[in-house]
């Protein structure tokens, strides 16, 4: 079944074929969860927010028109619910942007408990996982507007006209966001080369 339409598979799983949303489910479980946590800033809550994304989605199948990409409706929708739950942080007090330095202990208390056999793997592999790691804190210091534009279109990557849709901004407003992104992310990532 996975050489199927998405739009197909929507209209197979609005007649109750279970199976063809869970090849919908299977094909954008990996990249909407990657972008819920990075937009969150955490696993365990993208990985939330990714389940209530084919939830809403689920609920909402017999409304749904084929007037765009499928990708563009399913990750508005974790676009939504990403941007309301770091609203709800926000209003908590638990939404702030991390600092440099509350980055910095935050890699000290991981390297504390990390298993000491992965502190001993060849340094290729550990200097992979420091510039991973630097990317993932530097797009964090993103405000969200950057970073989701950032995320749809360097690791989804959507074009200017679907991240437009998803983010409800002009296409001019999509590609100002875009630069800004990589000259933050640019600036931030210079930044945290200095820490490691």
């Amino acid at each position: 079944m996975s050489d199927k339409a998405d739009w197909e598979l929507v209209a197979l799983a609005r007649s109750g074929d279970m199976e063809a949303f869970a090849e919908i489910v299977r094909r954008y479980q990996r990249p909407l969860v990657h972008f819920c946590m990075r937009m969150i800033g955490s696993l365990q809550d993208g990985e939330d927010l990714a389940q209530e994304s084919f939830v809403r989605l689920y609920r909402n199948l017999a409304r749904l028109e084929p007037r765009a990409q499928f990708s563009t409706f399913l990750f508005g929708i974790a676009r939504n619910l990403t941007l309301n739950a770091l609203r709800d942080r926000g209003r908590r007090g638990r939404g702030k942007t991390l600092t440099m330095s509350q980055i910095t202990d935050r890699e000290d208390a991981m390297l504390e408990f990390a298993d000491p056999d992965e502190l001993h793997a060849p340094d290729r592999a550990a200097r992979i996982a420091e510039m991973r790691d630097a990317i993932e804190d530097a797009l964090a210091l993103l405000a969200p507007e950057h970073r989701e534009v950032l995320l749809l279109r360097e690791i989804e990557g959507l074009d200017y006209d679907a991240i437009a849709r998803i983010t409800r901004v002009r296409k001019g407003t999509v590609k100002s966001r875009l630069s800004r992104a990589r000259e933050q992310l640019r600036g931030h990532l210079t930044a945290l080369e200095g820490k490691l």
